[in-house]
């Protein structure tokens, strides 16, 4: 039995007007949905529903309940230490990547299985492909270079009997590319998404755990657990966010006419200036740096393409 509360509304004024999760957690009308959840919710010192946000356990179970309740995925798990994200971010980055492509067709957000979004990562947890099946009825190819969060993905695809064309999985077998191997010579897609791996190195990740402990006025005894998970692919590469982001950039010369609009979560301001002047280098037509808020952390999403308005009107009449 969940203990009694004061009523508390908020909303998340920062998100996305269409994120369904600008209101605060109804965590008891989440519970119901899923009843794992229910042990883990507790009243904070303010008085309001809560879990614990670092108990992994606790944020896997929240995430089942809000895919279940929100975009009709009744089943979701992802293997113990691998990434599970915060579903109120996922669905902004995809609503905003709604609205670039809006910007290509009158104003109005192209739905239905003409457009293919390639998202690149798509890690254990396949987040991205849910929402966005659900949200706009896109379809998805995901892409990963790691074999166990394919087989993770693949099956929670399976087991919500999810069709095929709608989500497609595909083994990146070179961690150095994006594109290569997983877009075939004649096909096109609207949109590519992805959430680089942040770090630079492991040391670099613990040491973003440590800051976020310290911030939230933890105890410096307390080991630092990443409330969120996430193996070493998913959190740091050689040259961390900015080298990620540059090599994509630099791929995605080759493959300018077969995607729309490219686009990157780009965590660390500081990378934007370097980024963009990179996008000068290999002559993308349209760069757009689009301002996303979630709680007290601001990130961006990098957009650009390689087609003009000419192209991009062209590309909409045939396609679309």
């Amino acid at each position: 039995m969940l203990p009694e509360k004061r009523p508390h509304p908020e909303v998340k004024s920062q998100l996305h007007p269409r994120n369904k999760h600008r209101q605060r957690y109804d965590l008891r009308l989440l519970a119901k949905t899923n009843i794992a959840l229910e042990k883990f919710v507790l009243i904070n010192k303010f008085g309001d529903d809560s879990i614990d946000f670092f108990n992994p356990q606790a944020v896997k179970a929240l995430n089942q309940a809000l895919l279940r309740h929100y975009y009709e995925v009744d089943y979701w798990d992802v293997p113990a230490g691998y990434l599970c994200p915060p579903i109120p971010g996922r669905a902004d980055y995809l609503h905003y990547a709604a609205d670039l492509l809006a910007s290509c067709n009158y104003n109005k957000i192209p739905t239905g299985d003409k457009i293919k979004c390639l998202d690149i990562g798509v890690g254990a947890s396949c987040v991205y492909p849910l929402i966005g099946t659900n949200e706009y009825r896109w379809q998805f190819i995901g892409s990963d270079i790691d074999e166990v969060a394919i087989a993770s993905a693949q099956t929670i695809i399976d087991k919500n009997m999810i069709p095929a064309n709608e989500i497609e999985l595909r083994v990146q077998k070179n961690k150095y590319e994006a594109f290569k191997g997983i877009l075939l010579p004649d096909e096109y897609v609207e949109l590519s998404i992805c959430n680089p791996p942040f770090h630079a190195s492991a040391e670099d990740a613990e040491a973003a755990s440590m800051r976020k402990l310290k911030n939230l006025k933890k105890s410096k005894n307390v080991k630092p657990v990443r409330n969120f998970g996430g193996v070493n692919s998913e959190l740091w590469c050689i040259g961390g966010e900015f080298k990620f982001v540059k090599n994509m950039i630099h791929e995605s010369f080759w493959f300018g006419s077969q995607c729309l609009w490219f686009t990157s979560l780009i965590s660390k301001e500081e990378n934007l200036p370097d980024l963009q002047a990179e996008l000068v280098r290999v002559k993308a037509k349209d760069v757009r740096i689009i301002d996303m808020g979630q709680g007290n952390k601001i990130s961006r999403i990098l957009a650009w393409t390689f087609l003009t308005n000419e192209e991009q009107k062209f590309w909409v009449k045939k396609k679309w």
